[in-house]
């Protein structure tokens, strides 16, 4: 069967309503762990993590920071529009860094209610520093809105205003407003680049000293950068995974991490991705390594990819060292130190994963990509796991708990 002829309704469970965690447990650590080995399940917690990961392991994090991103913002008639940032037009690093004014694409509610001009929210608590932020609409797409966005003073840059005046995008499923507590535990101890409008969740329940017990297990740790989009939380709507249009997001990786990846696999140490948006960061860098290997000049543009990349390249052969050192030579022949690039990877069933042996992850939505990836590590087996989750009590998606696949 194609992939694309993958039926969402076979990807379904019953979740409750209550079995959603609307909020973080006090201790990040204390979040139950499901173990997934040889078809065997079993509990821990993440404070004993590192006593289920291979000693010598890789393990490598997204270390991507949220951004609040969404604004409430006021008509001159008192009417309230809300903007949610998606993407900057420009360079992501650019445009928050750019003073007094800033282009991005962006969904806005109330729109109907937004015929033309400009909005405004202020900030600030004494008379004499209110500082002010506009949006006007540049264009008016199907999917999105193109907004510019003026502030004073000026001196401000665009990171700094949304620090102020913004408001962590809890995911919709949450069904509540973000806390002030949300600006902390939505982002993990470790996020570094701001460009994210997600979490990637399953960094959410490392601690200090699970990250102690690790490295004390010679597991060595790093990072990738994935800025997870608002697609994530996208439904597939379409009864087919072929009609559904897969979220494109920047990813960046240094050409030492190349190396450190293609050693472990040359070693055979065990690769261990935390979340996710980490393992289609792996894959995706795999894949292109692939492309080179057939097309050895492409440009950066060319080197990003599809939805469908994986499932009509043929890479079924190709070793990941020999891929990764493909892409490693690319890089130092146009003398990048580093991969800034986009993917749109789909992984699903039918996608053998090349570049890990195990996944730390959270428990994901009915019908999404996400609960698609877990599938096509265990196969049929998703739902044993979801089961059991369901019947002992973990709790679900983004605040909810975890669990540890062993490929």
């Amino acid at each position: 069967m194609k992939v694309q002829d993958i039926k969402i309704e076979e990807y379904q469970y019953d979740l409750p309503e209550e079995r959603i965690a609307k909020y973080p447990l006090a201790q990040r650590d204390a979040s139950k762990l499901l173990l997934f080995r040889q078809n065997n399940l079993s509990e821990d917690t993440y404070s004993n993590l590192a006593q289920n990961i291979p000693e010598g392991a890789l393990m490598l994090f997204n270390n991507t920071k949220v951004i609040p991103a969404r604004l409430l913002m006021a008509k001159p008639t008192g009417g309230i529009v809300e903007i949610f940032c998606l993407e900057p037009l420009g360079e992501l690093s650019v445009e928050m860094a750019k003073h007094g004014e800033s282009e991005w694409k962006c969904l806005v509610g109330g729109a109907k209610k937004w015929k033309e001009g400009p909005v405004s929210a202020t900030w600030g608590t004494e008379p004499d520093q209110i500082h002010q932020l506009s949006a006007e609409v540049l264009e008016r797409g199907s999917s999105h809105f193109s907004i510019k966005f003026r502030w004073q003073p000026a001196e401000y840059t665009f990171a700094e205003v949304l620090s102020s005046i913004g408001q962590i995008p809890l995911p919709p499923y949450l069904d509540r407003e973000a806390e002030e507590l949300d600006r902390e535990r939505y982002q993990t101890i470790y996020a570094d680049l701001e460009g994210s409008v997600a979490a990637p969740t399953a960094g959410l329940h490392f601690t200090p000293a699970v990250f102690s017990r690790l490295e004390n297990k010679n597991i060595d740790l790093d990072f990738i950068t994935l800025h997870v989009g608002a697609g994530t939380f996208k439904p597939v709507s379409a009864p087919t995974i072929g009609h559904h249009d897969m979220h494109a997001e920047y990813f960046d990786v240094s050409r030492d991490l190349l190396q450190k990846l293609i050693t472990a696999h040359q070693a055979q140490r065990p690769v261990v991705a935390v979340g996710t948006t980490t393992l289609r960061t792996l894959e995706s860098l795999y894949l292109m390594g692939c492309k080179l290997l057939n097309s050895p000049n492409l440009d950066r543009e060319a080197l990003e990819i599809r939805q469908w990349d994986a499932y009509e390249l043929d890479h079924e052969t190709i070793p990941v060292e020999k891929a990764l050192q493909a892409l490693l030579t690319w890089l130092e022949g146009n003398e990048f130190s580093r991969l800034v690039a986009k993917t749109q990877l789909l992984i699903a069933p039918g996608y053998p994963v090349k570049m890990i042996s195990g996944l730390c992850t959270n428990f994901h939505q009915p019908g999404s990509t996400l609960l698609l990836l877990v599938a096509a590590l265990v196969g049929e087996e998703w739902k044993k796991m979801y089961q059991y989750a369901l019947d002992n009590g973990f709790r679900f998606l983004s605040y909810g708990d975890g669990c540890y696949i062993e490929i």
